[in-house]
């Protein structure tokens, strides 16, 4: 293991053991390296690696601070690690997905309030919306379809796996989603598949709702990899 490798993980173990918490300020620069047993330059290349990874941030003028470490901002990575492997690997991103999201869907069915309800609705009226024009805006589909899911996941009690499904599709697997759906009816069934789940989570069923989001899950993986086609979702 090299010398930076090594201050990266000391400050790690640092925040393990709580001698760093979230929202605190790194000792001086001149004092953490004594006490690393480190030249300068090297806690500095430690402290650039943290800051990539979120586990630091540099405040302007005032110095360098543990972030909040919540799982979102630790687990932001995933979704770029699945839009570089959106040619090869998207796949096994989203088999990920199809394993967890069914759950985080199932669990969010007795979680999310009334009004989150209502919002999703208002989400899938915009998306049949921009559907239903002659020239779809593919990039304000991706932006409700993130906005629909990320909303579900966000209440189904487990900060780590909300985290983990939101990472699992990137962006950029999204768009690609979309705008593969030449075929009206391939948006169409895309769109029932989201009103079937949201029918599920307004009646507070959560077999009902993890049931649909695995077949919608689904039929996303095969529609990307190649799969024989998914039919869609069973109509409540």
């Amino acid at each position: 293991m090299g010398v930076i490798e090594g201050a990266i993980d000391t400050i790690k173990q640092m925040i393990i053991d709580g001698k760093l918490r979230p929202g605190q300020k790194l000792p001086v620069e001149k004092d953490l390296a004594e006490r690393l047993g480190v030249a300068r330059n090297t806690l500095r290349e430690a402290v650039r690696a943290l800051i990539a990874m979120r586990v630091l941030q540099t405040r302007q003028g005032d110095g360098t601070y543990v972030t909040s470490l919540s799982p979102d901002l630790l687990l932001d990575g995933m979704g770029f690690a699945a839009d570089i492997h959106v040619a090869a690997g998207a796949g096994q991103f989203l088999h990920v997905r199809r394993i967890l999201e069914p759950e985080a869907t199932a669990m969010a069915a007795t979680r999310i309030p009334d009004a989150d309800l209502v919002r999703l609705g208002e989400l899938l009226d915009e998306a049949e919306r921009l559907v239903a024009e002659s020239e779809i805006d593919h990039g304000k589909l991706v932006a409700l379809d993130e906005d629909f899911h990320s909303l579900i996941t966000s209440h189904c009690g487990n900060a780590v796996l909300a985290a983990v499904i939101q990472n699992m599709s990137g962006r950029t697997v999204r768009a690609r989603i979309w705008r593969g759906m030449t075929d009206p009816e391939a948006l169409q069934r895309t769109l029932r598949e989201h009103w079937a789940i949201h029918r599920a989570l307004l009646a507070r069923d959560p077999e009902r709702a993890r049931l649909h989001a695995a077949l919608h899950v689904l039929g996303v993986e095969e529609s990307l990899t190649g799969s024989p086609t998914f039919g869609g979702a069973v109509d409540d």
